[in-house]
């Protein structure tokens, strides 16, 4: 009897561990790149230090983010499936956060910062990684057609 309960607290154990463990995010591409998931991870955690505070800790961007500010400018968005983050390419997303969105349509005031010189390039691409690997397939599907059709196989 006592060599079961052994048995039995061994299997109950590795069943409460086995649940314990997170799965790994899927790889997805970018600019045309694998990117495993050890780099998604490491663009979760730099999302969380970096663009967290203004697109929201779960991606859900700023309250009322599609009614401008009384500044004019419009509230940081939600980078999850809900937002518009997925209607542009990655070569898009890359220049955006890299050069600031004024940076990529000349004259438009916005309260994102250029990253450029903040952030490495692995970096941007990293956590760019990770904001594509929490979209559902539908997304990632349109957002990967929208990147071919600029020749980046996304």
């Amino acid at each position: 009897m006592l060599a079961f309960a052994g048995v039995a607290i061994s299997g109950l154990t590795f069943a409460v561990g086995a649940g314990a463990k997170q799965a790994e995010p899927a790889p997805v591409t970018f600019l045309g790149e694998v990117i495993a998931p050890e780099q998604i991870a490491r663009g979760k955690a730099l999302y969380a230090e970096t663009c967290a505070s203004c697109h929201g800790a779960d991606l859900e961007g700023a309250p009322n983010w599609r009614r401008r500010n009384a500044d004019g400018r419009m509230p940081a968005p939600p980078h999850d499936e809900t937002g518009h983050t997925w209607h542009h390419s990655d070569r898009d997303l890359f220049d955006i956060t890299r050069l600031g969105v004024g940076g990529v349509v000349p004259g438009y005031e916005s309260d994102m910062p250029a990253y450029r010189g903040v952030l490495s390039d692995r970096e941007i691409i990293e956590i760019l990684a990770f904001i594509k690997s929490t979209w559902p397939e539908r997304q990632r599907a349109a957002q990967a057609r929208i990147s071919e059709g600029e020749g980046e196989g996304s």
